[in-house]
């Protein structure tokens, strides 16, 4: 059992979920990607919850239910790194961190600065080293929406309709319709895509905070062996998920991803 709490302050919203039994005094912050919010994790908040785990979700300014606090179009990684950085000093201890896809880059940012948390887990993040490939691979399924893109500053393009979101995110017999998910999803800045290359980033040689990256065998937005090369690199255990697109906490499988992270976790943290 557990309770949630569902709060909008200083313009970010924050979903919480405390179980009633806690059985580890370390809380996990779960940062998201692209489009999405915090309600994007709320079944492994419920999941982890009933295991013994606090979490905290938060939505990035303009992002769910946060008010945009400069237009998106402007946003830039290191603006949102700000917010990030934010909600894990909020947190009476050190916090485990968890990253989907842009939030995984956050993460790796944020280590690349600070390696100094208990564990970090990242759920089909950005690579390593570059996102060029995948946008590369990306553009002849979608050259109308890129185009866009360019026009508008701005990534929505890319998700312009159920069948783009799903085709982006979900894998047949996901938790959410394609219809379910792109009504969820909003706006998003094209710079943080362009700012994560070479020009601008390198990762951190090293990294000693503990790491699981999980990877979707089926992701068609990064492939699933760029992403094994890249927790190669840092060292960390890598968990390939059957079936499951990149959005792995909404596939038919969440619940095996989810179980593999509590075990994970479990055998490191307090």
């Amino acid at each position: 059992m557990y309770d949630i709490t569902h709060s909008i302050e200083n313009g970010i919203e924050r979903i919480v979920y405390h179980p009633h039994q806690r059985r580890f005094e370390t809380p996990i912050v779960m940062q998201h990607g692209m489009w999405h919010g915090a309600w994007c994790w709320q079944n492994w908040q419920a999941q982890l919850a009933e295991w013994g785990w606090e979490s905290h979700a938060h939505s990035l300014p303009g992002h769910a239910g946060s008010p945009v606090q400069r237009p998106i179009r402007w946003c830039t990684l290191g603006y949102y790194l700000e917010f990030l950085q934010a909600e894990i000093n909020r947190q009476p201890r050190k916090p485990v961190l968890m990253g989907h896809s842009m939030g995984g880059a956050l993460t790796q940012w944020h280590l690349k600065k600070y390696d100094d948390l208990p564990a970090a887990v990242l759920v089909a993040p950005w690579l390593s080293h570059s996102m060029i490939g995948p946008i590369l691979q990306t553009i002849p399924r979608d050259p109308a929406g890129f185009v866009r893109c360019l026009l508008h500053l701005t990534t929505a393009p890319l998700v312009r309709n159920p069948f783009r979101a799903a085709q982006m995110f979900i894998h047949e017999g996901a938790v959410l319709s394609p219809q379910e998910l792109y009504d969820r999803l909003g706006p998003e800045s094209l710079w943080v895509l362009l700012q994560y290359n070479p020009l601008f980033w390198q990762p951190a040689a090293q990294i000693k905070t503990p790491l699981l990256w999980l990877a979707g065998e089926a992701d068609t937005l990064i492939p699933e062996a760029g992403e094994r090369k890249s927790a190669a690199y840092y060292g960390a255990a890598y968990v390939p998920i059957a079936e499951a697109g990149h959005n792995i906490m909404m596939e038919k499988r969440s619940a095996e991803a989810v179980k593999t992270i509590h075990e994970w976790l479990a055998a490191r943290v307090d």
